[in-house]
């Protein structure tokens, strides 16, 4: 049975736990029935629970292929893509097709077919929050949506960054990158599925599915943002002292595994970095900044931050006196800004283990991008106070973000 008769046969027998069908209204090029609000909460519905299917042009009653007008399927898909971003929070990342069935009389009609998987998250639509119980959507309780958000958090037992990735599989890996993780033995052999079990970037879903884990996508694969879009760096450099788009000198959206992450916005900031000259005997130069300590800062946020926060990212901005990182996430456990270079607290342990068998960038100062010991911001206050005579600042924003401020060394005159 091919994918058509499966889906055919599915509709004849009717909706269920994992498939909604609708029947679509347009007038004037815009999408009358169904209601925008009503169709995001079955949406965020599926994503909140296990996933599932929906077609549209098939009516739920009769299970009638209706279709939709051909010259409206591309309206159709915009409005299902901008419900997916727009009216469900966090987005929602849906698959959409555009496909023929037969109608009753036997003629092949154009819908269009929605496959959501089982979120990494816990979505609200306009309603609230919803959740799938048989052929319909129900609101989540109050002790159940507790519990749906301790699922899907930090805080469970099985940490984030082993939890797997919906829409993956293991064949997304790449296993060169897979194998630099293996021991000496094992890589010679070739990575296999086995081997990144044991390594833990690969897992099975719920339903028994293979699918790769939030660490595997991140350290695994060439482009983790094809299935996590926030899990990049933003880096922007300024000409002046505050964040101004016309003084914008430099910009990049850093992306690829988080080992390349780390040495290309190291690259950026060396390419934006002031260094004045002096001369007395011998030319001496005087950087603004001390490179070992953007390292480390650089290295803690990718391997730190807060994964769960759909739509995050890791912002890295550069100003004529300083430079600002922010990161995502509330500090794990009970550290605060104060205690961070007294305390080690690892949110994401598999990250953290990975990383520390990444092979760092040349001359930071260490041979791997992570050392287990946690001296990370120890070398950062050491390196700042050394170079500009002050301190690094650690601040949180609203519970639920930390920025760390590296000030400019004093500037010298260049002779």
């Amino acid at each position: 049975m091919n994918q058509f008769e499966d889906l055919a046969m599915r509709i004849r027998l009717g909706e269920d736990s994992a498939l909604e069908l609708k029947s679509v209204e347009v007038a004037g090029g815009r999408v009358r029935d169904p209601s925008r609000n009503e169709f995001a909460d079955e949406l965020a519905a599926f994503a909140n629970t296990r996933g599932g299917t929906v077609v549209l042009g098939v009516d739920d009653q009769t299970r009638k292929v209706t279709g939709i007008p051909l010259d409206s399927l591309d309206a159709v898909e915009g409005w299902v893509r901008e419900i997916c971003n727009d009216s469900v929070k966090p987005a929602l990342d849906a698959d959409i097709y555009k496909l023929e069935l037969e109608d009753t009389s036997s003629k092949a009609v154009p819908v269009i077919r929605i496959e959501i998987s089982q979120s990494l998250f816990v979505h609200r639509s306009p309603g609230g929050y919803f959740c799938r119980l048989g052929s319909s959507k129900r609101e989540m309780a109050p002790d159940f949506l507790a519990r749906l958000f301790e699922q899907r958090s930090q805080s469970r037992i099985i940490r984030f960054d082993e939890s797997v990735v919906p829409g993956t599989v293991p064949g997304d890996l790449d296993y060169t990158m897979t194998r630099r993780f293996l021991r000496e033995k094992f890589a010679d052999e070739g990575a296999t599925e086995e081997l990144a079990r044991k390594l833990r970037v690969v897992a099975d879903d719920g339903q028994g599915v293979s699918r790769l884990t939030l660490a595997g996508v991140l350290l695994c694969t060439r482009e983790p943002r094809r299935w996590l879009p926030h899990a990049h760096i933003q880096a922007v450099s300024y000409a002046g002292e505050r964040t101004d788009i016309d003084y914008q000198t430099d910009a990049r959206d850093i992306g690829g595994p988080l080992d390349e992450q780390v040495a290309e916005a190291l690259h950026f900031v060396q390419r934006n970095i002031l260094v004045r000259a002096t001369k007395s005997t011998a030319r001496t130069e005087h950087p603004q900044y001390s490179e070992r300590a953007i390292f480390e800062a650089l290295v803690n946020a990718v391997a730190h931050r807060d994964y769960s926060l759909a739509g995050a990212r890791v912002r890295l901005h550069m100003f004529g006196d300083r430079i600002e990182l922010y990161v995502p996430g509330a500090l794990p456990n009970t550290l605060t800004p104060d205690s961070m270079h007294l305390r080690q607290s690892n949110r994401n342990e598999l990250i953290v283990s990975l990383l520390a068998r990444c092979q760092a960038p040349a001359n930071v100062g260490r041979s791997r991008l992570m050392d287990r010991r946690g001296d990370g911001v120890p070398i950062i206050r050491a390196e700042c106070e050394k170079l500009s005579g002050r301190l690094p600042e650690y601040i949180m924003i609203d519970e639920s973000e930390l920025r760390l401020v590296i000030h400019a060394a004093k500037t010298l005159p260049a002779t």
